[in-house]
């Protein structure tokens, strides 16, 4: 079984503000809405995940600027309480929602996660915005009873709404050591493009969907 190990203290960090990955345009929007993971912890923001996103986007001619509104430490409850002022504010053609795992770790119950991973999704289709999910895992020693249901909660939404997934967006990233902060914890600058690549399968097909 995958596993984020230690990644408990990630339900104690302090919010970070939303991070701008570009200037106004004219491009229409990929709104990411995540937590530390996406946010850029302990890494240099021209670093991560997300801003390489955009170079990936503007070398391969695809016209679209990303906002990255993740927050270190958030939950889906925050990503659901803020989206809608988002959504308004920036009328994403795609939201990248990278949510979950510090609801996972803190157990909050999984109805109540699906629940608002359902909601975000919704809102987010209502809004006209095409939708890519990116999946997480936690460690087993919360019950593998609820770290399979939780795995599998990911899953269940994206079929039920027909959205892109990626399963376990750290696949690949959480067990190597090489690839992790020395909290061993939050993934390193090295790891960020491995991130990309998980991301970027369930991005590409939700920006090629009609």
């Amino acid at each position: 079984m995958l596993l984020l190990a230690n990644l408990a203290a990630c339900a104690g960090d302090k919010p970070a503000a939303p991070l701008a990955v570009a200037g106004d345009d004219n491009r229409p929007v990929i709104l990411i809405v995540g937590d530390s993971l996406s946010a850029g912890y302990g890494i240099e923001l021209e670093q991560g995940w997300v801003s390489l996103l955009q170079q990936r986007l503007d070398s391969n001619g695809h016209r679209y600027r990303v906002f990255n509104a993740s927050i270190t430490g958030d939950t889906t409850s925050g990503g659901l309480a803020r989206l809608k002022t988002a959504l308004s504010q920036h009328t994403p053609a795609l939201v990248v929602i990278e949510l979950g795992g510090n609801d996972g770790l803190r157990g909050i119950p999984l109805q109540v996660v699906e629940s608002n991973l359902n909601a975000m999704i919704k809102q987010s289709e209502t809004a006209g915005a095409r939708v890519a999910l990116l999946g997480m895992r936690i460690p087993t020693n919360y019950g593998p009873r609820y770290a399979e249901k939780f795995h599998r909660l990911y899953q269940d939404a994206a079929r039920h709404h027909d959205v892109s997934l990626v399963k376990f967006f750290m696949d690949g990233v959480a067990l190597d050591a090489s690839l992790m902060q020395s909290d061993g914890v939050h993934p390193n600058a090295a790891a960020q493009p491995r991130l990309l690549d998980n991301a970027w399968p369930a991005i590409k097909q939700a920006l090629t969907t009609r």
